[in-house]
């Protein structure tokens, strides 16, 4: 099923971005994609157009390497300009997903954040299926290079006073989430 597109004129540029998301990827696909929508309409932002866009480039370039989102948010304000949309504001938002901490008064990127992270907070079989997604995508990786480094980004997110920035994020997701990263940073400490 294809995610709802906020662009009806422009079917080409969803079908590029579906195209992208589809490329082989172990976690950041199309199901990604169409959860972190479903997620922003849980949060009340499925109407909002830069969010939503902004949903839709996230990880459109994504490839393992640092700057993906750069990339991603230029590709957002090269393919928008000339639409009624603020561009600027969508490449922007973009950038927030790198480091997922948007400004307090943020609340756009709070809740684009939010509904990327959401996965966090996923039942136990949609989890596992992530951490395969995961590892996956990062195959060429050997096993111990790539425990050290999962290790430090969960315990990174472990070590957050709040995971989550929306109030009904840090209400619906926050416990979940943190049980689904103390598991999975057990299980790699465990070797």
């Amino acid at each position: 099923m294809t995610p709802p597109w906020p662009l009806p004129h422009r079917t080409d540029l969803r079908d590029r971005l579906l195209a992208a998301y589809a490329d082989g990827r172990g976690y950041h696909d199309v199901r990604h994609l169409t959860e972190v929508l479903d997620r922003l309409a849980e949060l009340g932002w499925a109407e909002d157009l830069e969010v939503v866009l902004a949903a839709w480039f996230h990880d459109a370039v994504y490839d393992g390497l640092p700057g993906a989102e750069d990339r991603s948010a230029a590709l957002a304000e090269r393919e928008l300009v000339g639409e009624d949309v603020d561009h600027r504001e969508v490449a922007r938002l973009v950038r927030v997903t790198a480091d997922h901490s948007p400004a307090p008064q943020d609340a756009r990127g709070a809740a684009l954040c939010d509904a990327d992270l959401a996965i966090l907070a996923a039942p136990a079989e949609r989890y596992a299926d992530y951490v395969v997604g995961v590892r996956r995508e990062y195959a060429a990786v050997p096993d111990d290079a790539f425990r050290r480094g999962r290790l430090a980004v969960l315990e990174d997110l472990a070590g957050r006073t709040h995971l989550f920035r929306t109030s009904y994020a840090r209400e619906h997701w926050g416990a979940p989430a943190r049980r689904n990263l103390a598991a999975e940073i057990a299980t790699l400490r465990a070797g």
